[in-house]
C-alpha cells in the first residue's frame, strides 16, 4: 500500500505527548517557523490541558514579542522548562522564567543546532570551546537562569592539555519543523524558505532518538515530483506533514522569491536613515571593514552596519554572512534580521556555525549590553531579565577581529550632529561602561588568550582590549574626555597617549 505521511494539524499534534522534549527552530519575524503546529499545541492545551510538562529546545529566538512563537508555549502547566538560545522575542515565556514558573536555561544558539547533530549520529556530546569563561560554564552558572533551574547541561573537561565544554546529549521526542512543500512520502524541501537553520539536524535527532519529526508546509506535490537535490529532509525521517496553505515568509511577507534565493530581483529602495546614536556607532564600526574579508552581522545595532554597506553598494566587496546560514546579498534590518534579498548561498545553519568555530570569521560585528574592566560583555541577562545570545556566543568566540557595537549610556540619552562634532543634550540614565558586567556572555580573558584582537565602539568613544586592560583608544570631536567619558565609567580605563580623535565626518547628517 502506497505511503501517506499527510495528516490534519490536530492529528499531528496528537503525537505530542505529556512530558516530551520537544524541539522547535525558526527565528524572529516568522523565519521558518511552523505556526500552525504551534498554535494546534497552545489550542489543545488550553481545551484539554494536555500537552503538558513539556520542555521545549530552541537555538534562535522565534516569536513577535506578542502572541506567535514561542508566546503560543508560555502557558503554565504546558512547559515546565524551556533551553533556549534567545528569549526576546516572548515576553510572556521571560515572565514565567522570571516568576521561576519553568525551568529556564540558556545555551549558545550554534551550540544547540551543533548538539542536535551529535544528538543524532549517538555521539556524547558536543565538544567545543564555546562557553568557556562564561554563564554557561558549569563554574560560573551552567547556563542556569533562575532559582527553578536545576539541571546540568555541560561540564568542563581537558583534552590534550586543553579545556573544553562538553555540553550532554538529551533525547529528543518531538521535531516541530517547517519546509515549503513535501510528497505523500515526507520527502521535505526548502525551496521556498529565506534559510535552512538547523532543520535538518533537529530531525536526525528526534529520528535517531526514537521520537517523532512532523513537519508543516505550505504545498502538497505528488510523490516524485521533488528533484533528489531539493530535498532537504528524506521521508524516512519524517512521520506526519501538515498542510498550511497560509503559510508566508514572514509575518507579513506571503512570498518574495529573491528572499529565498530562486531568482535575482531589485532591492525595494529605503528611505535615508536619519542621524542618531546608533547610526554614529555603526558608521564607525563600518571603517573596520576591510575588502575580502568574512564578515558577520550580529542582531540590533549591527545590522546597521550591514546597511552602511548595502546603501554605498560595497556588498560585493566583503564575504557577508549571518549565522542563520545566509551568505551575500541585501541583508535585512531589525524584526527582518535573518532575511536577505539576492543571496549568494544558503547552507545550515550548524555547518556555519562549524566555519565560524574553525576560524573562517574574518571579522564580526555584535552588540553590547554592557562590558567592563575586563572585556567582559553580557547581551545574556539585562535588568534581571533572560534574554539569551542567540549565535553571539558562538561568533564572538571564534572571529579573529570582534567589533562590540552600542551606545555609551542607555534611557534617555540624546545626541546631535553639530559640524562634524557630536553634542550630547542628554546622556543616558543606565551606565553600560560597568566595573562589572551582571553575567559574562562574552569572557575578555578568554579573548586575549586566544589573541583576539577587540573593540567596543559607543557614539563618543572607541575603547581596545589589551593583554594589560581596556584601553580609551579614541574620542568623538565635541566630547570632553574627563566630565563625558572617564567620569560617566564605572571604572578607569588605561591611557598610555592621549586618545584619537574619530573621523568628524561620521558626525554629519
Amino acid at each position: 500500500m502506497p505511503r501517506n505521511k499527510f495528516r490534519t494539524v490536530a492529528e499531528a499534534v496528537a503525537l505530542v505527548s505529556d512530558g516530551a522534549t520537544v524541539g522547535l527552530v525558526g527565528g524572529g519575524s516568522g523565519l521558518q517557523e511552523a505556526g500552525a503546529l504551534f498554535a494546534e499545541v497552545e489550542r489543545r492545551f488550553l481545551e484539554t490541558g494536555h500537552p503538558a510538562g513539556l520542555t521545549l529546545v530552541h537555538a534562535l529566538g522565534i516569536g513577535d514579542k506578542a502572541e506567535r512563537g514561542l508566546n503560543r508555549f508560555a502557558h503554565r502547566g504546558l512547559v515546565s522548562a524551556v533551553i533556549g538560545g534567545h528569549w526576546v522575542w516572548s515576553p510572556r515565556m521571560q515572565a514565567l522564567a522570571a516568576d521561576n514558573e519553568i525551568e529556564a536555561y540558556v545555551l549558545p544558539g550554534g551550540v544547540v543546532g551543533q548538539l542536535y547533530r551529535e544528538i543524532g549520529a549517538g555521539r556524547p556530546g558536543l565538544f567545543t570551546h564555546v562557553g568557556l569563561g562564561t554563564f554557561v560554564d558549569p563554574r560560573h552558572g551552567g547556563g542556569r537562569m533562575n532559582a527553578a533551574a536545576t539541571r546540568t547541561l555541560a561540564d568542563v573537561l581537558e583534552i590534550d592539555g586543553r579545556e573544553v565544554m562538553r555540553y550532554r546529549p538529551f533525547p529528543v521526542d518531538i521535531a516541530l519543523l517547517r519546509g515549503s512543500y513535501a510528497d505523500a512520502d515526507g520527502n521535505i524541501s526548502f525551496a521556498q524558505e529565506c534559510a535552512n537553520l538547523d532543520m535538518f539536524d533537529l530531525a536526525l535527532a528526534a529520528h535517531n532518538s526514537g521520537g517523532k519529526v512532523i513537519v508543516q508546509v505550505r504545498t502538497a506535490v505528488d510523490r516524485g515530483t521533488i528533484p533528489a537535490r531539493d530535498v532537504h529532509i528524506p521521508g524516512a525521517w519524517v512521520d506526519a506533514v501538515v498542510v498550511d496553505p497560509t503559510q508566508s515568509m514572514t509575518y507579513d511577507i506571503v512570498y518574495d522569491p529573491t528572499m529565498s534565493g530562486e531568482v535575482r530581483g531589485p532591492v525595494p529602495p529605503r528611505p535615508p536613515e536619519p542621524f542618531t546614536e546608533r547610526v554614529a556607532v555603526a558608521r564607525r564600526a563600518a571603517l573596520e571593514l576591510r575588502d575580502d574579508a568574512v564578515v558577520n552581522y550580529g542582531f540590533g545595532m549591527p545590522d546597521l552596519v550591514a546597511r552602511i554597506v548595502a546603501d554605498r553598494g560595497d556588498t560585493e566587496r566583503y564575504y557577508q554572512t549571518i549565522e542563520h546560514g545566509v551568505y551575500g546579498g541585501d541583508l535585512l534590518t531589525g524584526s527582518l534580521f535573518g532575511f536577505g534579498r539576492n543571496a549568494t548561498a544558503y547552507i545550515h545553519g550548524p555547518s556555519q556555525f562549524d566555519f565560524y568555530a574553525g576560524g573562517g570569521l574574518d571579522l564580526a560585528f555584535l552588540g553590547f549590553g554592557e562590558f567592563d574592566a575586563q572585556g567582559n560583555v553580557n547581551v545574556s541577562m539585562l535588568g534581571g531579565v533572560t534574554v539569551g545570545p542567540g549565535g553571539f556566543m558562538d561568533i564572538a568566540a571564534n572571529a579573529r577581529k570582534v567589533v562590540f557595537c552600542g551606545t555609551f549610556e542607555a534611557k534617555g540619552l540624546r545626541v546631535r550632529p553639530v559640524d562634524g562634532r557630536l553634542v550630547v543634550d542628554q546622556p543616558g540614565s543606565v551606565p553600560k561602561v560597568v566595573a562589572q558586567v551582571d553575567q559574562v556572555t562574552f569572557s575578555g580573558p578568554q579573548a586575549v588568550a586566544r589573541g583576539q584582537e577587540v573593540l567596543y565602539v559607543t557614539e563618543r568613544a572607541v575603547f581596545r582590549l589589551t593583554p594589560e586592560g581596556i584601553v580609551l583608544a579614541e574620542v568623538a570631536p565635541g566630547i570632553d574626555v574627563q566630565t563625558q567619558v572617564l567620569d560617566r565609567m564605572g571604572f578607569a580605563p588605561l591611557l598610555p597617549q592621549p586618545p584619537a580623535v574619530i573621523d568628524g565626518a561620521i558626525f554629519r547628517e
